[in-house]
């Protein structure tokens, strides 16, 4: 059996969603580091009374953290982008044969 894949043009419309994903994605890594961050401040107050472990933080500021760590892709990729941006020389273009605003 032969598949046959048909390249089409995607309609206009599909820009604005894909931004909307692009900005989901990038809301993604703070939104759970400020998680982690509730869930760590929430157990030291839980824990005032016990003696301090090996570390602050609980079970869910870990969890926290990880997908924190693991949803860092897109700021890469957009870093990676601007760095490049940055990097790139920019090329003047001079006037031959003559300027522009005088006399000759």
């Amino acid at each position: 059996m032969t598949m046959f894949i048909l390249a089409r043009k995607r309609p206009a419309d599909t820009q604005p969603s894909r931004d909307a994903a692009s900005w989901l994605g990038l809301a993604a890594s703070p939104t759970f580091a400020l998680m982690a961050w509730f869930s760590a401040n929430d157990m030291q107050a839980m824990m005032c009374s016990s003696g301090p472990g090996i570390l602050p933080i609980g079970g869910m500021a870990w969890m926290y953290l990880l997908m924190s760590f693991f949803h860092l892709s897109p700021w890469l990729k957009l870093a990676s982008a601007l760095s490049r941006q940055l990097a790139r020389p920019i090329v003047r273009q001079e006037a031959i044969g003559g300027n522009y605003g005088g006399a000759n």
